[in-house]
């Protein structure tokens, strides 16, 4: 009896499989970064690691900030998260990216941070980039939307002794509690945006 419903659920898996990631689309991972503990704790989020999905070619890529911000293969990006597990979220509004000129907009918003060094001291500057910040400034410049708001480090919660130990390991005794900061967590919950499945 067990394998007909394991054969009655294969077949639903089947007939639904996820649906294609559309070109804009942001998508979130549970990073197995050493910095992934730290940032679940600050942010009460399971979702530590997210980038942007852009086509080349007719495939889907991931524009993320890693040791650099950089294109990787939709399918390889994936495998790095913890269980090959992800979300991916989408615009409410279609209408933002129904037309191919504002893809090309964000598009070319969010390369224009490509090669760009990853920023581990989450600072509100152009010149080294992180995972979320990207994706904000990116739909922020290319479209004019915020998704998310950035808030003060002080903000998150801090308390921890895993996030304790990464702030001592970046800024010693000198916490830039004031820096803006964009999350995952801040636009993973934004109104803007759905869960696609």
């Amino acid at each position: 009896m067990p394998w007909i419903l394991a054969l009655a659920c294969a077949c639903v898996a089947a007939a639904n499989p996820r649906e294609r990631p559309r070109p804009g689309d942001i998508v979130f991972q549970t990073s197995e970064s050493p910095q992934s503990r730290a940032i679940q704790a600050a942010t009460h989020s399971p979702y530590s690691h997210m980038g942007l999905v852009l086509y080349r070619d007719g495939r889907p890529y991931v524009l993320e900030a890693v040791a650099q911000v950089r294109l990787t293969p939709l399918t390889e990006w994936v495998r790095k998260g913890r269980d090959g597990r992800y979300v991916v979220k989408r615009l409410k509004d279609s209408g933002y990216l129904s037309g191919q000129v504002n893809v090309e907009r964000l598009q070319r918003a969010a390369l224009s941070f490509r090669g760009r060094p990853y920023d581990p001291y989450f600072e509100w500057s152009d010149e080294r980039i992180y995972c979320s910040e990207l994706v904000w400034k990116a739909y922020r410049r290319g479209l004019g939307l915020r998704i998310g708001e950035p808030v003060a480090l002080s903000t998150f919660d801090l308390s921890s002794d895993v996030v304790q130990q990464k702030l001592r390991e970046r800024f010693g005794d000198r916490v830039p509690l004031q820096e803006p900061v964009i999350s995952p967590a801040a636009i993973f919950n934004s109104a803007l945006l759905k869960s696609v499945p």
